[in-house]
């Protein structure tokens, strides 16, 4: 038996995601108004948890909110968006992509620069070589 019913500090711990996060994200839609106990407290399930590991994912690869927010309205409107939602997503694929390779390129010039500088030091007198 699994818990569907998750306390805000229990889906903070869970999710990665602060609780002012939650909070914005359930704001401007991000996340659907989250279901509430009957003391008035937010109580998140495991469908929940699920969304945010993908708005983790969609965020920590660079796309912006307003693209999420687009996303998470083509989810809300239901299987005749699967078209427009591959869509959206095999571009944001593309950004990530092209994000990489922009990386790889950057991080190929810092190698460059510990490998002179691993050279350089290999070069001097032992006694010039700060530890």
């Amino acid at each position: 038996m699994t818990i569907d019913n998750y306390s805000p500090a229990q889906t903070v711990e869970m999710s990665g995601f602060s609780l002012d996060t939650l909070r914005y994200y359930e704001k401007i839609g991000l996340i659907e108004p989250v279901r509430r106990a009957a003391g008035g407290h937010r109580r998140y399930t495991d469908d929940d948890l699920g969304w945010l590991d993908m708005l983790r994912c969609l965020r920590g690869t660079g796309m912006p909110i307003a693209q999420m927010q687009t996303f998470a309205e083509l989810v809300r409107d239901g299987d005749g968006t699967v078209t427009d939602r591959l869509a959206l997503l095999e571009e944001h694929d593309a950004n990530v992509e092209a994000e990489m390779e922009r990386l790889i390129e950057l991080r190929r010039k810092i190698q460059e620069k510990i490998a002179y500088y691993r050279s350089y030091l290999a070069e001097m007198p032992v006694e010039c070589v700060r530890e």
